[in-house]
């Protein structure tokens, strides 16, 4: 039950971790829950997801979104399943987002559970998923897009508004009015110079604010991506192999699929096969059409980069593409190649010294991406041991997350001092190194919660 008195927020995810974030605030007898994604990674975490919230859920009032990455909006159907039956606010292009990534999501978990039960590699009998197509699909009537920079009224006490942050299209950090306290949500913060999206706004007040942190103990290498790139394939063409890019589909896979493209346009590389093999991606890279406005690129380059890149829908086409040995590129979900079509490709050819396998930017800990980042000789998918022969390169370049000093710069326009700034998604060193960094800057009180810790905020 809401108590009218009550000025709070709770971190239900993304504290302590970079995964899984949701903070319900309390205000003015109002529940508002501050994002809704899935736990990934480590075990620990993933086992989170399946676990009911530690609140009354069917007392949440709304939930305003962020952004439409899975890890912000993937626990919403279990969210719903639970008894949740508000709007759920969000930018337009991230309605679009979270519902490809919602269906997705969905079938994903059904395949798996249908695939953990006919190979009986799961210590569940039956394995089941978190959630279903069905319930997907009840979730999705329920988002309620709002136009950004626009003042929307929520009750008599409380407001709100998004602004955006060039994280991916759609995304944008929340301003929220109440009791008289600006509170800004950071959502995942973009860079000032990405190649498809406008820079970010600043926020000009916070008297409370929760900040990422994913990169919050580092600064992003300032190499040139593409000449990064042109390496890569000049090299993988040397071998004569395939080039396998696990990315994540909702921007990054389109950042490949552009400097591939401008790779060719320039005659630098030669007319090898590009394939994106997501539906997911398929599904996303046409957003980039829909939402002109939060693009620098114009639309008539989009289809020329959509041109170059071969669309692959079915699964039965991915199993005849990956038994190909020849050079290709492959773009395919996921990122952190924890599930996806990458899955056959990575079965077919981890073990080919031929093949090269870039890994594309943050790895969250207990992902195959991070082992094989960390220099794994042996990855097991599906109850099955593979060899890693393959050879592993990085572009560390290429973050769709702003580094330290993009975060500090962020906040440079932020004119009064915040009463406290909670620190969250992140690893705890990440977040650490990024409260110091605001304390030695700004000389602002920064915390860093706890998962599941609630903490009473001042009128």
């Amino acid at each position: 039950m809401n108590e009218p008195n009550k000025f709070s927020i709770r971190f239900l995810g993304a504290a302590g971790t970079v995964t899984g974030s949701k903070y319900l605030l309390r205000a003015n007898g109002m529940s508002i829950m501050i994002d809704c994604g899935l736990f990934q990674g480590l075990k620990q975490l993933r086992e989170l997801n399946w676990k009911e919230l530690p609140v009354d859920v069917s007392a949440i009032d709304c939930v305003l979104l962020t952004h439409g990455h899975l890890d912000h909006v993937g626990y919403l159907p279990r969210l719903v399943k639970e008894g949740f039956k508000g709007k759920i606010y969000c930018t337009e292009p991230t309605a679009d987002l979270a519902e490809i990534i919602l269906k997705d999501s969905a079938k994903i978990q059904e395949e798996d559970a249908e695939q953990a039960n006919y190979d009986g590699y799961s210590k569940h009998s039956p394995a089941l998923p978190l959630y279903t197509v069905k319930d997907a699909e009840l979730t999705i009537p329920l988002l309620h897009p709002v136009p950004d920079n626009q003042v929307i009224v929520l009750s008599e006490d409380i407001k709100f508004r998004y602004r955006r942050d060039a994280h991916i299209p759609g995304a944008a950090f929340i301003e929220l009015d109440t009791k008289g306290k600006r509170i800004v949500f950071s959502g995942d913060l973009g860079r000032p110079h990405d190649a498809m999206l406008k820079p970010p706004e600043r926020p000009e007040k916070a008297d409370y604010l929760i900040v990422e942190s994913t990169y919050g103990d580092r600064l992003h290498p300032k190499a040139d991506t593409k000449e990064l790139l042109y390496d890569i394939i000049m090299k993988s063409l040397g071998k004569h192999g395939p080039l396998l890019v696990p990315s994540f589909t909702v921007d990054r896979a389109q950042d490949f699929m552009y400097l591939i493209w401008q790779l060719k346009t320039e005659s630098r590389i030669p007319d090898i096969p590009v394939y994106l093999d997501s539906p997911m991606g398929i599904d996303v890279s046409k957003l980039f059409l829909k939402y002109p406005e939060w693009q620098i690129l114009k639309p008539d380059v989009f289809l020329d980069v959509f041109k170059n890149t071969r669309m692959v829908q079915s699964i039965e086409e991915t199993r005849r593409l990956a038994r190909k040995k020849m050079p290709m590129i492959i773009i395919a979900g996921s990122g952190m190649m924890n599930g996806g079509r990458i899955m056959q490709y990575l079965k077919e050819h981890l073990e080919d010294p031929r093949t090269t396998i870039i890994i594309p930017g943050y790895q969250a800990a207990g992902t195959r991406g991070r082992k094989l980042s960390e220099g794994e000789t042996e990855i097991k998918m599906q109850g099955k041991y593979f060899k890693v022969k393959a050879e592993i390169v990085h572009i560390h370049t290429m973050s769709s997350h702003a580094d330290q000093a993009e975060i500090i710069q962020w906040l440079s326009e932020i004119k009064n001092k915040p009463e406290k700034v909670f620190i969250t998604h992140g690893e705890p060193h990440s977040s650490d190194a990024l409260r110091l960094k605001i304390k030695d800057t700004y000389g602002w009180n920064c915390y860093l919660p706890q998962i599941f810790e609630e903490l009473e905020l001042e009128e």
